[in-house]
């Protein structure tokens, strides 16, 4: 079993971006060897989304209607409105939607997450290792969110700077990435 101080993501992969007019979205798919139904808990009850998800809710995200968002970090929740629930195939709310799909005996999840352009490879490591995390409690091995500032210390410098450069984009030289070699 992996502890969480073990834990190293991968390299940056299966991830594009779309431009439509001013409007920028970031496509991440992973395949996952758990059902879709399995996968679909995961990312609709609060108890899931609180082990692996960069948010909170206060409510199922399994049912169109209104719950409170929280990004972890933010103190302030948002009023968020569920806009499609389709178990356990499409879930939509915000500026994101999930698709499960069957494939060999799990599931082949894909994320859109309409995101400010100067954000993208920020976003796309950020969502590599909640997705990471997210497989690994699918899996009953669970090492806990990693999430804002704490995926620093695991390798989220490295992934960003690959995605930028997988998608051709600059990355800004942030204090806080000076000296490191993660």
């Amino acid at each position: 079993m992996l502890e969480r101080e073990q834990y190293t993501p991968g390299p940056a992969n299966r991830a594009q971006i779309q431009k439509d007019g001013e409007k920028w979205t970031l496509i991440l798919v992973r395949e996952l060897r758990h059902s879709p139904e399995k996968v679909w808990q995961a990312l609709t009850d609060p108890a899931h989304l609180r082990e692996w998800a960069p948010f909170e809710v206060d409510g199922s995200l399994s049912t169109v209607g209104t719950v409170k968002f929280t990004w972890v970090g933010t103190p302030k929740a948002l009023e968020t409105r569920v806009t499609r629930a389709d178990a356990p195939r499409v879930l939509e709310y915000n500026d994101m939607r999930w698709e499960l799909e069957p494939f060999g005996g799990g599931t082949r999840l894909t994320l859109w997450h309409s995101i400010d352009r100067r954000f993208i490879s920020w976003g796309a490591a950020g969502w590599h290792i909640s997705l990471d995390v997210l497989e690994r409690l699918l899996a009953g091995e669970p090492i806990g969110r990693i999430v804002g500032p704490e995926a620093m210390k695991f390798g989220w410098q490295r992934l960003n700077a690959e995605y930028a450069r997988q998608f051709g984009m600059e990355t800004p030289d942030w204090p806080s990435q000076k000296g490191r070699t993660n």
